[in-house]
């Protein structure tokens, strides 16, 4: 696509519609996994920005299937009529593969409108078993796995508490690739100590893979977290809006084009969140990058080199 087709960047919803003929929605839920930079396997507290759930849904001791049919009901036809379930909450692999299998299988068999399997995990609880699992499932539903990874620098990554190289990630990406699992990674903008180009060599280092799409995520700062401490005792500010939207559009400007756009910030809960306050506000944030990149004629990977 051309800046003369009105060409932005690639947008999830349009990827999805393309895909299904039709509209079709998420359906957050929250697994009851833990992560291993939690409970002690490889450390403890989690990323610095990890919130308490470890993500937005906090359906905590309610059944998968129960999560799933509450969804379903609240949505009125006109919506959507075809649904993609995603294990959201922490860190969706870890676990033997039976009790991942029952898990994922659970989720599935509530209905036929979901069409769809999204799993959210970390590198380092990836392996050929658990690989060999979640491609069983592509003759059912579309299937993708989310890794998180938010920057490509290590410096920063120790920083963060994350727990894992980028070696570790590398690995993984090899062993989905080979199963034929589509992958979606995130980078964060606004991670302590990382600037503007730091981001950039993020993106220019996810090009080097066979992903199949990035979330641009914002860094928000959240009560009872380890970056909440930071930013209480000053050694944390988060990003101003126009600085955020000017790192998102220079991401976006240098990523592959062929990489689908999932989001383009974070949606932080506003009933935990210290700051930064625009991160509640996520059409300002959508509306600002997509506003500005029309005025100045800029597109997904119009900077982007093999």
């Amino acid at each position: 696509m051309s800046v003369m087709e009105n060409f932005t960047y690639n947008h999830l919803n349009k990827f999805l519609k393309d895909k299904f003929g039709e509209r079709v929605l998420k359906i957050s839920v929250n697994g009851g996994f833990t992560c291993p930079n939690r409970d002690g396997k490889c450390g403890y507290g989690g990323c610095i920005f990890c919130g308490e759930t470890g993500g937005s849904v906090e359906r905590n001791a309610i059944p998968i299937k129960e999560q799933i049919q509450r969804h379903l009901a609240s949505y009125r036809g006109e919506r959507a009529n075809k649904f993609i379930v995603y294990f959201q909450n922490f860190t969706n692999t870890y676990g033997p593969v039976e009790i991942l299998k029952q898990k994922y299988d659970e989720a599935l068999s509530v209905s036929d409108k979901i069409v769809g399997l999204a799993i959210a995990t970390r590198p380092d609880c990836i392996d050929e078993e658990k690989a060999k699992l979640i491609a069983s499932y592509k003759d059912r539903v579309y299937v993708w796995v989310e890794l998180g990874f938010q920057t490509a620098n290590d410096i920063v990554a120790k920083k963060i508490n994350r727990g894992y190289d980028r070696k570790c990630f590398e690995k993984a990406v090899k062993i989905l690739n080979k199963y034929g699992i589509d992958i979606v990674t995130h980078i964060m903008i606004g991670l302590p100590s990382e600037d503007l180009d730091g981001a950039i060599q993020t993106a220019k280092y996810l090009n080097k893979f066979d992903l199949m799409g990035v979330k641009i995520h914002s860094t928000y700062v959240l009560e009872n977290t380890k970056l909440a401490e930071l930013y209480i005792n000053k050694k944390y500010t988060p990003l101003e809006l126009e600085d955020y939207i000017n790192t998102a559009i220079e991401i976006l400007v240098n990523l592959n084009p062929k990489f689908i756009i999932h989001r383009i910030s974070g949606d932080a809960p506003k009933e935990r969140l210290l700051a930064p306050q625009w991160n509640t506000h996520k059409k300002l944030v959508m509306n600002g990058i997509e506003n500005r990149m029309k005025k100045e004629e800029l597109y997904q990977g119009m900077k982007y080199k093999k």
